[in-house]
């Protein structure tokens, strides 16, 4: 359901999550009521590095791209530094922590300015970067445990929704198309309901009820482990919330915990029979696929800011391209005359000219005049081409020209990803998705 069905505001979501976690810290004694949420100084997709303090941008082959310490960007000598033998490797979960969905920008906003406060030594009892990022996340889990947030979202969701009527169209097409949808949800009953009540009741016919889209739903899932483990169910009552244990699922009613395979049973389908669509990357899709083979689908819903922010600027891409394009030209006619200049002097192999070394090494020099020019006009644009979508980390996907480590993730655990649930809209319940021919460096253009 959460930011995959219902679609939060998030900077209004974050800046309250980040205010209960910071409201926990002060309890501590922490001087911290001058921090405020910077929207904009993380992204999803990001990794903390637990053990220096940073926070990391890396490509798809897990080197370090951008970093930050603290609020601000690091240096690049102390970047590479730091990272010129150190691959982001999220196998290694006591030093990196992923990122991996929109939850986590209020997480990784407070950890960046505290760390400015710990090098300062304004933050008492803090053993280092490692204690202080696990001191964080467990102010943020105390204050979702203790459900306020959840409290304010459900008294006033108006404020905190993005409603799409387009997502109750999409479902109601693939549900009156045959297809069988069922509700998997880690937030319990009454917020649930809450959520799904505001967020599609009213853009559905003849008094239908959120209920009425799916064979049965349920939740308190506690995915990921849901999809692993055997664990017990409860049979919701709707009315009143109490539970009562069963060892089936029906078609109609909401049920508390259970596991996949009572999924699988109930709905009489396996594998890539199903396919699972979320929003988080291990505890939805990676997990699924890995455990249960079913088919996976990601929403990233970042990704209209960056297609819109890729239009905008799609003159200066063009630009950018020509301008590279003629770089590599005239550095490909320099190498050629720097080769034959080499070979010329020590005597020996053979060239293709009869200029002298002299002319040749004059030539090289006029190239080289001209390729520092032609970087005098790369540099802005390449600048402003990485600052597209967001001022500090760029679009979410790509790492400089590369793939994200992020965009990794999806490839490997995500059979397609889209920016939200709406967009089967157009391909309609009929469609049959084919992955596109993927393309390689030695491709003709």
């Amino acid at each position: 359901m959460d930011y995959t069905l219902v679609h939060y505001n998030v900077e209004h979501w974050e800046a309250r999550a980040y205010q209960y976690t910071r409201g926990k810290l002060i309890e501590l004694g922490w001087p911290i009521e001058h921090l405020e949420f910077d929207k904009s100084l993380m992204i999803r997709g990001l990794v903390v590095d637990q053990e220096l303090g940073n926070v990391v941008k890396a490509n798809r082959f897990g080197y370090v791209k951008q970093a930050f310490h603290g609020p601000r960007p690091m240096d690049f000598k102390d970047q590479k530094k730091a990272y010129s033998r150190t691959l982001i490797d999220l196998n290694e979960r006591n030093r990196f922590a992923f990122l991996n969905t929109l939850f986590s920008l209020s997480e990784a906003c407070i950890y960046s300015q505290l760390v400015e406060l710990l090098d300062r030594h304004e933050l008492p009892g803090v053993m280092g970067y490692s204690d202080l990022y696990a001191r964080v996340r467990n102010a943020l889990d105390e204050s979702h445990a203790e459900g306020m947030l959840k409290g304010e979202i459900v008294q006033d969701p108006e404020r905190f929704v993005d409603r799409d009527p387009d997502t109750a169209a999409a479902l109601l097409d693939q549900k009156n198309a045959g297809k069988k949808l069922v509700l998997i949800t880690n937030s319990g009953w009454n917020f649930t309901n809450a959520m799904m009540t505001w967020a599609f009741d009213e853009f559905l016919p003849d008094s239908q009820t959120w209920q009425d889209l799916f064979e049965f739903s349920i939740v308190e899932a506690r995915k990921p482990s849901f999809f692993e483990l055997n664990s017990p169910t409860f049979k919701v009552d709707t009315k009143t919330g109490l539970l009562d244990p069963t060892h089936e699922l029906s078609p109609g009613g909401v049920f508390w915990g259970g596991n996949a395979a009572m999924v699988e049973k109930q709905l009489g389908l396996s594998g890539d029979e199903i396919l699972y669509v979320g929003d988080h990357i291990f505890g939805d899709v990676k997990v699924s696929k890995v455990a249960l083979r079913w088919r996976t689908a990601l929403v990233l819903r970042e990704l209209e800011r960056d297609i819109q922010a890729e239009c905008q600027f799609s003159a200066q891409f063009k630009q950018l391209n020509e301008l590279m394009q003629e770089k590599e030209e005239i550095e490909f006619e320099q190498y050629q005359m720097k080769i034959e200049s080499q070979r010329l002097k020590k005597g020996y192999g053979t060239t293709s000219t009869t200029s002298p070394k002299k002319e040749l090494d004059r030539k090289i020099e006029q190239l080289r005049i001209r390729a520092s020019e032609l970087d005098e006009k790369i540099a802005p644009l390449a600048r402003a081409a990485a600052e597209i979508s967001n001022p500090n980390w760029g679009l979410l996907m790509r790492a400089g020209n590369d793939k994200s480590h992020l965009a990794r993730q999806v490839e490997k655990s995500a059979d397609i990803y889209m920016s939200r649930v709406a967009n089967f809209l157009p391909q309609t319940p009929f469609a049959f998705l084919r992955s596109a021919r993927g393309s390689l460096p030695h491709d003709q253009a």
